[in-house]
């Protein structure tokens, strides 16, 4: 079994060397590491051109203009060749060094299985000893996903058969494709999903999905026409409600 991680860069110099030193220090090589840049202009290729040799051929990297961020994940899709697919963003880094054999164990040991997932840290970006936010995917349920929820996506990994049953990201969507993504395979499409008690990935405060009200209201929009998009119209109106959720300690 092989692991592909794909990753969405974009002028990333000052993130990406971490993101790359804790893909090259997982204890199990059975790994893919896709990166999709997007014509950086910075010194992101020369970051990553250093650690080319420790990869060896488990590297690929593809330099050029893309059309955002849920387009250059499709690409990165496209090239997959690992049985399972996960993302790690060019600012974010996985916690430990077993992480991919935890989740090579997790799909062995449930033949089953279509999807795992687990939690996250955010960090405050200028200050990356100090953690701002846990985020556990432990209370998430299929049902869930009517409230807004859903599982800590940079700890989705999923079987490359189960992703191209979904098909690809709808980049119509905006900021929040990867929720109406998981939608489709979580919701529409019923995968047998199973929760890692672990912490797989640590984040960057200050992202695509964090950044204020603003954000929150564009992800709001995108929800609904995600649930319209699925006939899910209880969605709706259930969908704020994970916010008081949220301040409750119950997400």
């Amino acid at each position: 079994m092989k692991v592909t991680i794909i990753t969405v860069s974009f002028n990333s110099a000052s993130t990406i060397e971490t993101t790359l030193q804790s893909v090259v220090a997982q204890s199990d090589h059975r790994l893919q590491h896709i990166i999709i840049d997007g014509g950086s202009t910075d010194a992101t290729l020369d970051v990553i051109n250093r650690y080319a040799p420790i990869y060896g051929n488990r590297l690929i990297l593809i330099s050029e203009p893309d059309h955002g961020l849920y387009d250059a994940m499709n690409k990165g899709m496209a090239l997959a060749t690992g049985s399972v697919v996960g993302f790690l963003n060019s600012d974010d880094y996985f916690v430990h060094n077993h992480v991919v054999a935890d989740i090579i164990t997790a799909f062995e040991q449930n033949p089953g299985l279509d999807a795992v997932y687990a939690d996250v840290v955010y960090i405050n970006p200028h200050r990356p000893d100090k953690i701002s936010r846990y985020y556990s995917s432990r209370r998430f349920s299929r049902g869930r996903m009517r409230l807004g929820f859903m599982p800590a996506h940079p700890t989705f990994y999923c079987r490359k058969e189960t992703l191209e049953r979904a098909g690809r990201f709808d980049t119509r969507f905006k900021v929040a494709a990867d929720f109406e993504y998981l939608l489709r395979i979580i919701y529409r499409d019923r995968a047998a999903i199973r929760y890692v008690p672990d912490r797989w990935v640590t984040m960057r405060s200050g992202g695509i999905s964090n950044r204020g009200l603003k954000s929150h209201l564009a992800i709001f929009a995108d929800h609904r026409r995600a649930y319209l998009k699925h006939g899910l119209t209880a969605g709706l109106w259930l969908d704020w409600l994970r916010y008081p959720l949220r301040l409750l300690h119950l997400d």
